[in-house]
This record gives C-alpha cells, structure tokens and sequence, in this order.
C-alpha cells in the first residue's frame, strides 16, 4: 500500500493513463482488424483503403509510446505484404 502522497499520486495518474493507453490500443486493433477482414473476404480495393487508414494509427501508438516501433513495422510490412500478394 502507498504510504507517501507522491506514491498515491502515482497511483492514480497510472489508473489513467492506462485508461487511455488501453483505449489507444484498441483503437490500433480495431484499424488492424479492418485490414485483416478485407484480406479474408479478398476485396484488395478495401484491404488497401484499411491498410492506408491502418499506417498512421500504428504510427501514432509509435510516437504516444504504446506500441514498440520495430513492432509497428512488423505489422505493416506483414500487412502490405499480404496485400500486396491479394493482386
């Protein structure tokens, strides 16, 4: 249990941010799964429209610090591939 002002501080601004990170996330997957839905049902005008709404959402996880920028590279270059091979 936190003893010192500070520590109860911490404690809440954690709760908060990750609130906020969580939504973040989540909000990557969402851009994520709309690429990988296209792909499935094999409509490469749309996976490539996801896949261009996809990029600055991984980015912007990138620059806020919730995902890992070699991670977010991982991802895109998977995904374009995979786009890339529906032609």
């Amino acid at each position: 249990m936190a003893n010192t002002p500070q520590a109860k501080k911490r404690i809440r601004r954690n709760e908060r941010r990750e609130a906020i990170n969580h939504s973040r996330v989540s909000r990557i997957r969402t851009f994520v799964k709309a690429v990988e839905s296209a792909l499935a049902a094999g409509k490469k005008d749309d996976a490539v429209k996801a896949l261009r709404d996809a990029q600055p959402e991984m980015a912007r996880g990138v620059a806020r610090g919730v995902l890992h920028k070699n991670t977010a590279a991982r991802k895109f270059s998977r995904l374009a591939k995979r786009v890339a091979a529906l032609g």
